[in-house]
């Protein structure tokens, strides 16, 4: 297993399991059957979903399963219905159950949940390990078992490879798997091909720019300053801010999410406004939270609180090999600013100077690195880089179009990554056909009501809506 994919399995705590959960609303419902025969034909071609993980000291290896049996992994489920509780709010309560459960580590890591009987449809959970991929290789994985979806490119036949002495008999219970989709000079690929092509670009923003005075510094140099730079903001930031937020994390889980927001509506108030749809998303989210803890009688003024953002650094071509190819990035959020505009600003600023860092290649090579050491000293570097955030934050896009998935329409899709540490929120944000989903899971004793944060969601953008129709609109003479 790779040194990034293995910090990946060796981060699952009793609080935090490292498990991927993504909800899929199916209508007409779907039968049992015809979604193991699609799985067992699509997904089971990607070698990964074939393989369970073999722990051998400080090592893991992927090892090719005997025998995957599909209905251990495509499993029925009819939800409970309690008094009062709508068919939605148990599918939330089914969902931070299994969130707070470990995957069965004798089989290979990742489980299908098909809830019957939805109001006439179908609802389908999805559990995938963190190491198997992150999120945007699991987006393309897992969509590509829709009706028409791409299946992974044809991989040649790998030759006879060299392996470490006793490599194979560490994995006495099954084969070790080839390195047809292992990950390539993991080093190369995580630190060296990143800030080059941030040298390149540099090089290219900055020639032929006014260099009187002092003799301007070479690329070299200011590249060695940044990395420097981007270095001590990872490792040196001052622990987050404390709000109720903030403690230790619990085993039990909370979820929620809300209706979409029309992704039209989102891209006009950021062209509008002269920033990026996350700009918007980021900052309604902000406003959320910010709202949230005033409605809890806590003083926000001048507060900003950090979220965790993974940063993809895999061509999204290649997104079907699988495996983890993304950095973080600490991202201040303004939840002390009451202010709409002021506050969307001010994540501007934040998202624009974080655009030409180098953070997101140094933290895949931190993560990288915490996979060659020792579990107690991995969890050391976990509990204090989960000091410096409150929130993981994930903002993937999906495809433009509705898909369909057993001839039934996949009518919404949500996904959550998982948090690390004591992080007590993950915070999700998915475009899906149009529309923006929102969403939240959170930890019980931290966050006891996420719908709560998810209920201010929407009322901030349309502030931000409203603001955009008042300003002055294009005319053409």
């Amino acid at each position: 297993m790779s040194k990034v994919d293995t910090a990946w399995l060796r981060l699952d705590t009793e609080a935090n399991r490292m498990v991927i959960h993504g909800v899929l609303l199916l209508k007409p419902a779907i039968a049992l059957e015809d979604l193991r025969r699609r799985v067992a034909e699509r997904l089971l071609r990607f070698p990964r979903f074939r393989q369970r993980v073999v722990e051998t000291g400080d090592s893991a290896w992927w090892v090719e399963d005997a025998e995957v049996d599909i209905a251990r992994h495509v499993v029925p489920e009819t939800l409970p219905r309690r008094r009062g509780r709508p068919l939605e709010g148990a599918l939330q309560d089914r969902l931070a159950e299994l969130a707070a459960e470990p995957l069965d580590p004798s089989r290979p890591l990742w489980q299908l949940h098909l809830i019957e009987h939805y109001d006439g449809s179908s609802a389908l959970i999805a559990r995938v390990h963190h190491c198997i991929a992150d999120g945007i290789a699991l987006i393309a994985v897992l969509l590509s078992i829709t009706d028409g979806g791409a299946v992974p490119p044809a991989q040649a036949a790998a030759g006879p490879k060299k392996t470490p002495a006793g490599k194979a008999a560490k994995a006495k219970a099954g084969s070790v798997a080839s390195a047809e989709d292992a990950e390539p000079e993991w080093l190369a690929d995580a630190m060296v091909k990143p800030i080059h092509a941030w040298t390149v670009r540099e090089i290219q923003e900055r020639a032929g720019s006014d260099r009187s005075g002092a003799a301007a510094a070479s690329p070299a140099e200011r590249l060695g300053r940044q990395v420097l730079e981007d270095a001590a903001a990872l490792t040196e930031a001052p622990d987050d801010a404390k709000t109720r937020l903030k403690g230790k994390a619990g085993r039990a889980k909370r979820v929620a999410w809300g209706a979409p927001l029309a992704l039209d509506a989102v891209k006009a108030v950021g062209k509008s406004m002269n920033v990026s749809v996350n700009d918007v998303l980021l900052s309604c989210v902000a406003g959320a939270i910010g709202l949230y803890l005033r409605g809890h009688g806590d003083d926000t003024e001048g507060q900003e609180i950090r979220a965790l953002v993974p940063v993809n650094l895999r061509p999204l071509e290649t997104a079907w090999q699988l495996g983890n190819r993304f950095g973080m990035v600490p991202l201040p959020m303004p939840v002390g600013i009451t202010n709409p505009v002021k506050r969307l600003y001010a994540v501007h600023a934040q998202t624009q100077a974080l655009k030409n860092s180098l953070q997101p290649a140094l933290s895949l090579g931190l993560m990288a690195t915490s996979g060659t050491v020792e579990k107690a000293a991995q969890r050391a570097m976990l509990k204090t880089l989960s000091r410096k955030a409150t929130a993981l934050m994930t903002h993937v896009p999906g495809p433009a179009q509705t898909l369909r998935l057993c001839d039934s329409a996949v009518e919404r899709v949500m996904f959550w990554a998982p948090q690390a540490g004591d992080m007590s929120l993950g915070i999700s944000i998915l475009t899906y056909a149009g529309q923006v989903q929102f969403g939240l899971i959170a930890d019980a004793g931290l966050c006891p009501d996420p719908q709560a944060i998810v209920a201010h969601f929407e009322p901030e953008f349309q502030h931000l809506l409203t603001l955009a129709l008042m300003l002055p609109w294009e005319t053409k003479d």
